[in-house]
């Protein structure tokens, strides 16, 4: 057997070979930075701290456990519905999907997002992107073939969720147009201003001519604003054309 010495008499990595000839490696590997997660539903939970403690005690153990470098928490006050306009998880993400940390770590799926949808989005981002995602409540690391597999299956049924809700949408929709119920939204803007439109129109008037006509007359928009615009005095002859 062959050993190679490196510069300074130690083996390479560290590596030892122990009395009964087996080899042993006291090398570590890079530790993963993690960045956690929390968030709770409302002020008084955040300011009480109880929810968060639970959730800062489960990821914090599980820190410990794998040697992780936890280098940031963020927090959310939100509703879980959406994972849209939450500055803190915005934060986290960047982190992550910036490499400036490896793992997303939460305590429970759900203080991640209620949605399946959106947690299915977050994963296909975590996988192009490469960085983890972990929710230690359910097991979900796809960093393990368990969890990736746990996370096939979620987004999978995600899928089958999108369909169902596009096949009930479609179905709702086909049930109403045969009741004879006009779909879209209602039209607000009222026929003498409608009749207004067209006649200026047809008498040459350009779009912008219309619009600042009727600013300056106040008069409501559809929306009940007072200010038009061609692209609004442009939808109405538009509308106009389609009954």
């Amino acid at each position: 057997m062959t050993i190679a010495y490196t510069a300074n008499g130690q083996l390479p990595y560290a590596e030892h070979v122990t009395r009964t000839g087996r080899a042993t490696s006291t090398r570590s590997e890079p530790s993963l930075r993690a960045v956690a997660y929390l968030r709770v539903s409302t002020t008084e939970q955040a300011d009480s701290g109880a929810g968060l403690a639970a959730q800062r005690a489960a990821i914090d153990a599980e820190v410990e456990r794998r040697e992780w470098t936890l280098l940031a928490v963020q927090t959310d006050t939100a509703s879980g519905k959406s994972i849209a306009g939450r500055e803190a998880l915005d934060a986290a993400l960047a982190m992550v999907e910036s490499g400036s940390a490896d793992v997303l770590v939460v305590a429970k799926l759900d203080r991640l997002s209620r949605s399946l949808l959106d947690f299915a989005a977050l994963m296909a981002r975590a996988r192009s992107k490469g960085w983890i995602l972990v929710a230690l409540d359910l097991g979900i690391d796809l960093s393990t073939p368990a969890g990736e597999f746990l996370a096939s299956v979620m987004a999978s049924a995600a899928q089958w969720e999108r369909r169902i809700i596009g096949q009930r949408t479609k179905e709702a929709l086909a049930a109403k147009k045969a009741a004879g119920v006009q779909l879209g939204r209602p039209r607000s803007v009222p026929e003498a201003v409608i009749d207004r439109i067209r006649v200026e129109r047809a008498a040459g008037a350009t779009l912008q001519r219309i619009a600042d006509g009727l600013s300056a007359d106040r008069t409501p928009t559809g929306q009940g604003g007072l200010r038009w615009y061609p692209s609004t005095v442009g939808q109405v002859l538009q509308s106009r054309n389609r009954r």
